[in-house]
């Protein structure tokens, strides 16, 4: 990737389902979140600031604070699905800390050049107010006994990942199909192939 220039697509991923683990999913299997150039194109990316937005200030502290968000939601939602809530009591008590902070951006409609709606913010947004915005998505998902009977640990070989499941009959193993779906179809195929051979 050129110096300055925006990731590509398959570096960054919004496949979860929800924001807040969009963010979770920044730290696998490397850092993505290593610059601040990356920190605008996740914003973007997740929605929750339109493509090209200004964001005066944002800076390091910008990944340290987004990061460590990251690593809180992290440990919430693992000690959701292993059952281990006793393990969380500080994470959550910054998470709700950090959803309470400041206000989340105001999103507001305004007429393109062509004549079409297109979505803006009201203000250019700071830190406080993005994380905020994370931090509420993650207050709302864990306390949505609905949408966290659906977090699924990915089944794909190493791989950290949790999701929500939606699919049809509940059946969705892997974070992405095109992704550690198909490195475990590929594994099959191997070992196939190995035990046709012996």
């Amino acid at each position: 990737m050129a110096l300055g220039a925006a990731p590509a697509p398959y570096e960054l991923r919004f496949d979860s389902g929800r924001i807040c683990l969009d963010l979770v999913a920044t730290n696998h299997p490397v850092e993505r979140l290593d610059s601040v150039e990356q920190l605008r194109a996740w914003l973007a990316g997740a929605g929750l600031v339109p493509a090209g937005a200004r964001l005066p200030g944002a800076g390091p502290p910008w990944l340290t604070g987004f990061r460590e968000l990251r690593g809180h939601i992290a440990q919430l939602v693992r000690g959701e699905i292993e059952g281990r809530p006793a393990d969380t009591v500080a994470a959550l008590d910054r998470v709700n800390a950090l959803a309470a902070a400041a206000a989340p951006p105001a999103p507001c409609a305004v007429r393109a050049a062509d004549g079409t709606l297109v979505r803006t913010l009201r203000g250019d947004p700071g830190c406080a107010a993005l994380v905020a915005a994370v931090a509420r998505d993650a207050v709302d998902l864990l306390t949505d006994s609905v949408a966290r009977a659906l977090l699924r640990q990915c089944e794909g070989d190493n791989c950290p990942i949790v999701y929500l499941d939606t699919s049809r009959g509940r059946r969705r193993r892997w974070c992405s199909s095109e992704v550690c779906g198909n490195r475990e179809r590929v594994a099959r195929h191997r070992r196939r192939a190995a035990l046709a051979r012996t």
